[in-house]
């Protein structure tokens, strides 16, 4: 029962924190998302520290003080990434919605849940998502990997995994399988009851901390050393991705190429959230009712249409793109932002997106000289990283069927 209580408390979106938001502060939600999600102390926890394989020029992720890392506890948490018994119909996993050959995502416009709901943003990429801060496409309170899960995990509008009514037969279900008999205990040796969901939502963080890449062309040229690593068109694009005529260094920026940024010892930057100009349906910056942004949080008419900044790594691998999966290819990424926004001529959606009032002042439009839309693509695509993608400590652990 206590699972069930713990796994209600955590139950949508909605409710957990667009309601909740309106109603209460900021701290009170907080407290709540953490009371139901968090590992609730080290006193259980294997000592020793976990030793990360970084890249060169990566700082150490951040990680919360209730959830150190573990060998033990990331095995368990890829494990369980994987397994399809988290969800309501025993059909999904976190690995189907976010596929390490896409850079783990899925390839979709927008993902469906386990029980057919169609979800209204498109499935984040979870390259690099440790250094990420905060999480999703714009919820500022959701501050932790180990918050974030219980949205997909227990939310119920829209039921993605749809756990909420079915977590204690799920976990009983773990208690009545080898391989979970032996790697529950050992990621949590301390603790004499650890087939809990806090502790299932703590290991998947964990695991989710060691996807780190860093080994792309573009690493390999600005931190390995190597100016061959990076093709001459390449670096043309890295110029021109650097300047004020294109702008898109000021929100895609540094190692991560977000403002969303925060490692173990860079304090995160302040919130960043930006309007693209897809959508205005009212002239004054609306977007679709499902998708309205920050707003939809905030209440703000000001923060209409805004959303985090992505990172852009392994961004050749994570089509289709925006936050709704709106536009299909990078080409027309980038005509998007020359054009300075969209505009939509019909549809329930029609409306000038150039002309919002919420608009990102840095999405301005531009004129593509001859050969420079080229070069911004190669280096784009600079940004993937082969061997992250095939990394097999990031693969499904279980033999294939």
């Amino acid at each position: 029962m206590r699972q069930r209580r713990l796994a209600n408390q955590g139950v949508s979106y909605a409710r957990t924190v667009g309601a909740a938001l309106r109603c209460t502060s900021q701290l009170t939600l907080l407290v709540l998302v953490t009371a139901c999600g968090a590992s609730n102390g080290t006193s259980s926890e294997a000592p020793g520290a976990y030793q990360w394989q970084l890249p060169d020029g990566f700082p150490a992720p951040f990680v919360p003080e209730d959830n150190p890392m573990s060998e033990a506890k990331v095995e368990l948490g890829r494990r369980l990434f994987y397994d399809e018994r988290l969800s309501v119909n025993g059909t999904q996993s976190c690995g189907t919605c976010h596929s390490q050959d896409r850079a783990f995502t899925d390839g979709k416009t927008t993902p469906q849940g386990a029980t057919g709901q169609q979800l209204a943003r498109n499935a984040m990429s979870l390259t690099n998502v440790a250094y990420l801060y905060p999480y999703t496409w714009a919820n500022p309170l959701l501050h932790t990997l180990e918050q974030q899960a219980l949205v997909p995990m227990f939310g119920d509008s829209p039921i993605e995994l749809g756990l909420s009514s079915v977590i204690d037969d799920v976990l009983a279900s773990f208690q009545r399988d080898e391989r979970y008999l032996q790697l529950f205990p050992r990621a949590f040796p301390r603790d004499p009851a650890p087939f809990r969901s806090d502790r299932a939502v703590a290991a998947i963080a964990a695991f989710e901390r060691t996807l780190i890449s860093g080994g792309s062309a573009y690493d390999r040229f600005s931190y390995g050393n190597d100016p061959g690593a990076l093709s001459a068109e390449a670096q043309h694009g890295l110029e021109l991705f650097n300047s004020e005529r294109f702008e898109c260094y000021h929100c895609h920026t540094g190692l991560n190429f977000t403002t969303a940024f925060r490692s173990e010892t860079t304090p995160h930057l302040p919130f960043d959230y930006e309007n693209d100009g897809l959508y205005d349906l009212d002239g004054l910056g609306s977007y679709p009712p499902d998708n309205p942004g920050l707003s939809g949080i905030t209440g703000k008419p000001s923060d209409r249409g805004r959303f985090r900044v992505p990172s852009l790594r392994n961004i050749e691998k994570t089509a289709p793109y925006m936050h709704d999966g709106s536009i299909a290819t990078l080409e027309e990424v980038l005509d998007h932002y020359a054009a300075g926004g969209r505009l939509l001529t019909d549809g329930l959606n029609a409306g000038d997106g150039r002309r919002s009032p919420t608009k990102s002042s840095f999405v301005r439009g531009f004129s593509f000289e001859a050969g420079e839309k080229d070069a911004l693509l190669a280096f784009l695509r600079s940004l993937t990283d082969d061997t992250f993608l095939s990394d097999p400590r990031f693969s499904d652990p279980r033999p294939a069927q």
